[in-house]
């Protein structure tokens, strides 16, 4: 019953398997403690009938006050272990669940993160596994549990008479027949309100990233009247859905309902017929009351069990996708980084092609081409945050395929053009480079990249909050605090990609002179579309089109007069652009 399937069909870790089990158990004891309840009105109702018939003596009262508090006793003390199993152990499965995925996502390559957007990823971890809480504690404890209780209570009623059995109970297998068969209907119905609902997230994300660009634009009315366009349909759909999924609902609930109808009317011809007697027909009564009872809550939530299959499969979507794995050591001897025959696709689109380099300890190696030739590609890889296609990657003789990427980051510095900064004090941004580094060696870093002087105007100098990514500080302002993160990590290998690119010149000219000092030594690796950032490089690679075009020193490149050569004099003709006069 709680199979592998079971725990893989509704997204259980294996203590929410047990808790499903301990709920459904639990289930089981309240609903044959509250049957027995109705055995207390039965015997009631018996010494009244043999007052009547009989003239026999009423029940002395203190049998059935002391059978009622002894049901009130059993009653609380199961409800309350079936609250705990069902609702408070769920609740801590929530919280485990968010982790284990949290921690799965960190496990996994950034080419990952490229193909799942961010409004996707997060309606996962926060509305998907809202739902399947719900499931968890209000469906499927109560669900199995019902199935289970009405076992046991239709095997004691065959016992007094198979024919009002029958009759009482046979619309719960055909109601949940007609759910079960309509469940396709209803997951291809969540699937489009799934759809629908991930539209509307992305478009109020894209709103509030690009509010600038809209406004600029004066496109406000017209971008509110495409999001005010997706909220209808979202709306239109989930009405749909709620439609379709409520007349099933409600058919199946009156179908079960009818067992009350056919009990009465085979009651009362079995009771003329002299077969049976009132009494047990009383029996059967009592018992309709309340074997229904447990599945009127169910068929109303059986339906979100079947639209939680959606969510289920977008939970398990993470599970299943492979983790980055590897070694836990990483021994390398030297830092070089060898490219051998590299191949990379994204969304089976070829990126790379055949790429081999060497990038030298000791050296400053720089990667240019034009836009989309794979330059920001093959440092990524480098640090095996993409997984390549083909051929090896080296570091110092060491395939980093091997190793554990958390342990083969730890001999990386890397700063790219994109960057991130987390809503936190300047202090506490530049120590994500390396926990437990002293202020002062924070405060080294960021004088070395030429941080210290905007940070001084700053109110509260290093421990004044920065806001969201760095909102309250300029373009430039940001980039330093990634370079100065960069440089307290003080690793052997650095990765910079368009690091200078948001720097005045200025700025740029100080932050080199820096890195020049802070880099010698290392394995440094750098990405740029100005020329003259890596003038003074000790090697350079050539790419386009996910290929090695050439490569060389810079002086033997411009001598060549390929690629490089023509990029350089491009970029000193665009150097004599300017602004004319309108007249």
């Amino acid at each position: 019953m709680f199979s592998k399937n079971f725990q893989r069909k509704y997204a259980l870790t294996d203590q929410g398997l047990r808790n499903v089990r301990k709920g459904a158990f639990w289930t089981v004891i309240v609903n044959l403690v509250v049957m027995a309840g109705m055995g207390i009105l039965y015997l009631l109702m018996g010494g009244f009938m043999g007052t009547l018939t009989e003239g026999a003596s009423l029940p002395g009262p203190l049998l059935f006050a002391g059978l009622t508090v002894l049901f009130v006793v059993l009653s609380f003390v199961t409800h309350l272990q079936q609250y705990q199993a069902t609702y408070g152990l769920v609740y801590n499965e929530v919280k485990g669940t968010r982790l284990s995925l949290a921690e799965r996502l960190r496990k996994l390559p950034l080419g990952y993160f490229g193909k799942r957007d961010l409004a996707d990823l997060t309606e996962t971890i926060m509305g998907d596994v809202n739902r399947m809480e719900h499931v968890w504690s209000h469906v499927l404890g109560y669900l199995w549990g019902a199935y289970i209780s009405t076992a046991i209570i239709a095997v004691c009623l065959l016992v007094y008479d198979w024919r009002l059995t029958i009759a009482c109970l046979w619309g719960v297998p055909v109601a949940f027949a007609l759910l079960f068969g309509a469940r396709k209907l209803t997951a291809r119905a969540s699937e489009r309100t799934k759809a629908a609902a991930l539209r509307v997230s992305d478009g109020i994300q894209e709103a509030l990233e690009n509010v600038r660009e809209i406004r600029a634009a004066n496109q406000e009315a017209r971008y509110l009247e495409g999001l005010n366009q997706k909220i209808d349909e979202h709306e239109t759909v989930t009405i749909r859905g709620e439609l379709g999924t409520g007349i099933f609902v409600n058919a199946a609930s009156v179908i079960m309902r009818l067992g009350v109808a056919t009990t009465i009317l085979v009651g009362a011809d079995l009771i003329l017929s002299g077969q049976i007697d009132f009494m047990l027909l009383f029996l059967f009564l009592l018992v309709i009351t309340r074997v229904y009872a447990p599945f009127d809550q169910s068929l109303a939530l059986i339906a979100e069990m079947f639209v939680s299959q959606v969510s289920a499969d977008r939970i398990n979507e993470i599970y299943d996708t492979p983790a980055v794995r590897g070694v836990d050591t990483f021994q390398p001897q030297g830092h070089d980084i060898v490219f051998e025959h590299v191949g990379f696709a994204y969304d089976k689109k070829k990126v790379l092609d055949g790429v081999s380099f060497t990038a030298k300890e000791g050296e400053v190696t720089a990667l240019v081409g034009p836009s989309g030739s794979g330059k920001s590609t093959c440092a990524r890889l480098a640090a095996r945050l993409w997984e390549i296609s083909e051929g090896t990657i080296q570091v110092g003789g060491v395939d980093i395929s091997t190793v554990d990427p958390e342990v083969l980051l730890t001999d990386y510095s890397m700063v790219f053009q994109d960057v991130v900064l987390f809503d936190d004090t300047v202090m506490e941004n530049i120590r994500l480079g390396r926990r437990g580094a002293t202020d002062e060696e924070v405060r080294a870093a960021a004088e070395a990249a030429n941080c210290d002087e905007f940070v001084r105007r700053l109110p509260k100098g290093y421990d004044t909050p920065i806001g969201e990514n760095g909102a309250r500080l300029s373009g430039g302002e940001r980039q330093r605090i990634s370079i100065a993160r960069a440089l307290l990590k003080n690793a052997p290998i650095v990765l910079l990609d368009e690091a200078t690119a948001s720097l005045d010149v200025e700025n740029e000219t100080k932050v080199q002179e820096a890195l020049s000092r802070l880099l010698r030594s290392k394995t440094v690796l750098v990405i740029a579309h100005r020329m003259r950032t890596v003038a003074g490089a000790d090697h350079i690679v050539v790419l386009e089109n996910g290929r090695v075009a050439e490569e060389g020193t810079p002086a033997e490149l411009m001598g060549r007069g390929g690629l490089y050569r023509r990029m350089v004099e491009l970029q000193s003709e665009s150097a004599q652009w300017q602004l004319n006069a309108v007249r």
